[in-house]
């Protein structure tokens, strides 16, 4: 007892002590609770925002879907980078999870199959990823993404089986394909044909949207 009141009678006499002293638990308090409702988005230019208005990218919608149905306590935060491969997302993941988070969606391998990488590399990457967040038992998203017929068909087949294969191994759930309801729509594409639009990326969103329910149940289970 008389060590604990010596020791906030000093820091009264140091008011940098005593802020430290008396405020930084309520910090960590705070800080621990933002943490617990972040959902991180661990991708690569579709859901980023390439070629979109700020307000019009997967995720800022999906911000905004959430708000409206239930959800205004989580924040999906982009950690999304235009370009990114597997290996990219492997090599930036402790970053991304700095500051902490609930829960992430990992959407990435599409510049994987579009610069012909081996399935066998893309799924090793993404297993180190999925392994990565099961070790910190963060509930996963797992997007997919399908590839072309460019490559012919084993490549097809062996890219395909990628995200099923992985969401059942760590109990993730799946989104098969990111682009699901926009193939041979390309109103909603941009100009390239590959990134969708503001308008595309809301027909994501509604679909995404229950699965990221689920996810933020996840994490208060």
């Amino acid at each position: 007892m008389f060590t604990v009141t010596y020791g906030l009678a000093r820091a009264a006499c140091n008011p940098v002590v005593l802020f430290l002293a008396l405020f930084l638990p309520l910090m960590a308090i705070s800080s621990h609770s933002v943490a617990s409702s972040r959902i991180i988005v661990l991708g690569d230019s579709l859901t980023a925002g390439y070629g979109v208005a700020l307000d019009g990218g997967v995720v800022p919608q999906l911000q905004r879907w959430l708000d409206a149905h239930g959800a205004a306590d989580c924040e999906v935060i982009n950690m999304s980078v235009s370009g990114d491969t597997t290996e990219g997302g492997r090599a930036r993941l402790e970053w991304a999870l700095a500051e902490g988070a609930a829960a992430v969606i990992v959407e990435l391998g599409a510049n994987d199959m579009l610069r012909g990488i081996d399935p066998a590399v893309t799924r090793g990457n993404l297993d180190a990823i999925l392994a990565a967040l099961a070790e910190r038992d963060l509930p996963v998203l797992l997007v997919g993404m399908r590839s072309s017929e460019n490559f012919g068909p084993e490549y097809k087949r062996a890219f395909d089986a990628i995200y099923p294969n992985l969401a059942a191994q760590y109990q993730a759930i799946l989104d098969p394909f990111l682009l699901d309801g926009l193939v041979d729509k390309p109103a909603l594409f941009q100009d390239d044909g590959l990134h969708p639009n503001a308008a595309g990326n809301a027909v994501v969103v509604e679909r995404l949207g229950p699965m990221v329910l689920e996810l933020i149940a996840r994490v208060k289970e």
